[in-house]
């Protein structure tokens, strides 16, 4: 759960490439937590998360199974782990943290390591009163080439604001301060605008210590946070695969799911 900017469509573009991976640096204070979601109507549903340094491990149940996902960015590489079959299946993140995807130190050229996208300095502009950085973005997508616009904040380097093809737009508002848990936090309102429809909002509460997002508000009562924060070093086991479970390979465009 990190602050991010939902994207506005299925366009794939420079913009959404980079939002995609805003906040996402797991830099912050080791801990675990238990996840909770909730639905307006539906059952809540639980799990348990784990962040140690660059690593996470979240575990939840799939229809009535248990399925575990550990993400390691330092070593570019997540596992999906299905614990009563003991099988995994690997995916590649793009290589170790900080050789693909979009830097988050302020000032940074957000493109760096990016195959296929390019950006350019534009000039310095506040967005609702933050400084932000004016970045033009240029993204080479199955032989399209799209341009977006980002204002990075000059604090954080997450995107204040994104203007895409198409008219759509998203952008990233500081609201305030608030007690979750008996923990500080930063609540920011996400708004995503597109040609013909009103804005939609979201709200997302942000753990400064912890670097991720510990409570967010989505449109239609769903609810996503976590819970009984617990601060201290996290156990290795907690980020391999342990011996004995064989890996397989998901269907191609098939999302990771248990096996039968």
């Amino acid at each position: 759960m990190k602050l991010r900017i939902a994207p506005a469509g299925p366009v794939l573009v420079a913009g959404l490439l980079i939002a995609a991976s805003a906040w996402a640096d797991l830099a912050g204070q080791e801990f675990s937590a238990e996840m909770v979601q909730r639905g307006p109507e539906g059952p809540v549903s639980t799990g348990k998360m784990y962040v140690g340094g660059p690593r996470m491990r979240t575990e939840m149940d799939h229809q009535g199974q248990q399925v575990v996902r550990i993400t390691d960015e330092a070593r570019g590489v997540e596992w999906i782990l299905f614990p009563e079959q003991q099988k995994y299946m690997e995916r590649s993140l793009g290589g170790p943290s900080g050789a693909q995807g979009p830097s988050s130190a302020p000032g940074a050229d957000p493109c760096a390591g990016m195959p296929g996208v390019t950006c350019r300095k534009v000039g310095e502009e506040p967005v609702a009163g933050r400084p932000a950085v004016k970045w033009e973005m240029v993204a080479t997508h199955q032989g399209q080439t799209m341009t977006s616009t980002q204002w990075i904040d000059k604090e954080r380097g997450v995107p204040l604001r994104q203007e895409m093809p198409g008219g759509q737009s998203t952008e990233l508002k500081l609201v305030g301060t608030e007690t979750l848990d008996g923990r500080p936090a930063e609540k920011w309102e996400v708004t995503v605008s597109q040609p013909g429809s009103p804005p939609a909002s979201t709200f997302q509460w942000y753990d400064p210590a912890l670097k991720v997002a510990v409570r967010q508000e989505f449109p239609g009562g769903f609810v996503s946070e976590l819970r009984g924060i617990r601060v201290g070093k996290q156990g290795d086991h907690l980020f391999s695969i342990p011996a004995g479970y064989e890996r397989i390979t998901a269907p191609a465009g098939v999302p990771a799911q248990p096996p039968r």
